[in-house]
């Protein structure tokens, strides 16, 4: 898989007029050669000439991860508190990058990479070759949409499982840390983003970090979360009454949002685009009398980052396609009442969209 990846990223870049693309550390990493490593004061690259063999430029202890990548690699490694600019003319050397067009991830490249190859290679350019991942990355294969699935159902179960506990007295961040646990426990490789969890007032601002506010009866909560598998994402998010049964104003907010949360899932298919899933949504919203309270885009693209490309929201005009995968996430959040968030996973099939997300979305009273 990650052979025909490569395949495919060459051939885009001489369209680009690019002789090679570097890779960071971090998720476009991860897609390409199947090597996880972490962003650090050791610079670590990933080489992909059009023509020649792909490059590692590491530290020399790092070098052992090589082995977990099917890719013969050419290794260039340079021994740790040393200067790694000998490894990066070595790398420029092997791949005749003098007077080359290189492409590199303009958002993810730091100054102190782009100033090797500035010096490693006589008159190299460096040009961002973002679009072409992106392009890539769009669309998902069926392993990728496997491991968001496992990622969702775990999601899903720990919401089971902390939903039981919470009560009234209880703080934010005590039901932060059940979560938290619960998710650990049923198999998250990792958190994908602290949980939000927000409660009371907290919950008309769309991201508020969890506190020690203490939870009051009739009070909304709302949990918004998500875990990594194999480093693909999951995010959910719902929104819950704790103790005894909302007002009538609450309930007709929740109820907006639900059927805002409908519309933007039901427009999404091949062919629409993600301006056409925002405005489903916040039309919903708008018709309602909220329209002021629906202050974010209705979703963004989800894969190995949290946050990718396609998003939902008014301006995006590329249609989706099958292996688009992304969330439906419309709100309404009213200073002094509270907010409501209902938020999918949602993944673009033959026929129209799939949520991989399938948790309850009524209105339910808990604790």
């Amino acid at each position: 898989m990650t052979e025909q990846r490569i395949a495919k990223l060459l051939q885009l870049a001489p369209q680009n007029q690019l002789d090679a693309i570097a890779i960071m550390p971090g998720p476009n990493m991860q897609y390409f050669s199947g090597l996880h490593f972490h962003l650090s004061e050791r610079p670590t690259v990933a080489l992909f000439p059009v023509k020649g063999q792909p490059a590692l430029i590491c530290p020399a202890f790092e070098a052992t991860k090589t082995q977990r990548s099917p890719i013969a690699w050419q290794l260039f490694t340079y021994v740790d508190g040393q200067d790694p600019l000998e490894a990066f003319q070595a790398a420029c050397r092997a791949l005749q990058l003098d007077r080359s067009r290189l492409g590199l991830e303009a958002y993810k490249m730091r100054v102190l990479e782009l100033r090797l190859f500035e010096k490693a290679a006589a008159a190299i350019t460096c040009e961002a070759a973002d679009h072409l991942i992106e392009q890539l990355r769009l669309i998902k294969d069926a392993d990728e949409i496997a491991q968001m699935r496992r990622a969702v159902a775990i999601t899903e179960q720990a919401l089971d499982e902390v939903l039981k506990v919470v009560r009234v007295g209880m703080t934010e961040h005590a039901v932060a840390n059940e979560l938290t646990l619960a998710l650990l426990r049923g198999g998250a490789e990792a958190l994908a983003f602290d949980p939000l969890i927000q409660s009371g007032p907290n919950t008309a601002l769309p991201h508020v970090s969890a506190s020690e506010r203490v939870i009051q009866a009739g009070e909304v909560l709302l949990l918004d979360f998500g875990i990594t598998i194999d480093g693909y994402n999951s995010d959910i998010t719902r929104t819950f009454v704790v103790g005894q049964p909302p007002s009538a104003e609450f309930k007709k907010i929740y109820e907006t949002v639900k059927q805002a949360n409908a519309a933007g899932r039901a427009t999404a298919k091949p062919g629409v685009t993600g301006q056409d899933v925002d405005r489903a949504a916040r039309k919903v919203i708008v018709e309602a009398g909220y329209g002021q309270y629906f202050t974010h885009r209705t979703g963004h693209g989800l894969g190995l980052e949290g946050h990718e490309p396609p998003y939902m929201v008014e301006g995006n005009v590329v249609p989706l396609e099958v292996g688009n995968t992304f969330t439906v996430e419309p709100g309404i959040y009213v200073p002094g009442l509270g907010g409501v968030r209902i938020e999918d996973d949602m993944v673009i099939t033959d026929n129209g969209a799939e949520s991989l997300t399938t948790y309850d979305r009524e209105l339910r009273v808990i604790g």
